[in-house]
């Protein structure tokens, strides 16, 4: 089943209340505050629609779940869960970058020196769920994957995108950009 523009407004503006993981902000804050990184970078509508969609895998487990937040304690595999839900109604070009974004972070601890050092506490304990820092052989395959540099994108918004009390736009400012998405891909 597909989510509409509805589904996605009720799962961010409800469930997205919740704490996201042990990080300072709920999953709202952090969608909102990812898609408003990427705005301001001159993203195209594709990433920043993205970013700001990227964890709604989270909510939709702990919904399937009957919990009120998602089980922080595992691998949720929140970025490949969320697929099946907007595959058909948002480009690839959105897809993605949402399916590579925990790889790019595999990635970047592997590429950069010093990435893994400015991860958060959270984001550590995420990693090491997911896998921990992929080898050189693998991050080579994951940069010959299409939308590779715009998940690696999306995943440096993503770990900026954690400030408490950070004034941004509301969701309502992203939904005309989502719906058009959403037409463009019907």
């Amino acid at each position: 089943m597909s989510l509409t523009l509805q589904d996605i407004q009720h799962l961010l503006g409800e469930r997205g209340s919740q704490q996201y993981g042990l990080e300072a902000v709920n999953q709202r804050e952090h969608a909102l505050q990812c898609a408003h990184l990427a705005e301001l970078a001159g993203e195209s509508d594709e990433l920043v629609i993205a970013c700001l969609l990227h964890d709604l895998g989270h909510m939709i487990d702990a919904q399937k779940a009957g919990t009120i937040e998602s089980d922080m304690s595992r691998d949720d595999l929140h970025q490949y869960n969320l697929l099946p839900f907007l595959r058909g109604i948002l480009p690839d070009a959105v897809l993605e970058p949402i399916r590579l974004h925990v790889d790019a972070k595999r990635y970047l601890c592997q590429a950069e020196g010093g990435y893994f050092a400015g991860l958060s506490a959270a984001s550590v304990h995420s990693l090491a769920q997911q896998g921990g820092a992929f080898t050189e052989v693998e991050s080579r395959a994951f940069l010959r994957q299409p939308h590779a540099a715009d998940a690696v994108r999306l995943r440096r918004f993503d770990d900026l995108a954690k400030t408490p009390g950070l004034v941004v736009p509301s969701l309502e400012h992203y939904l005309p950009r989502l719906e058009q998405l959403m037409l463009q891909t019907a």
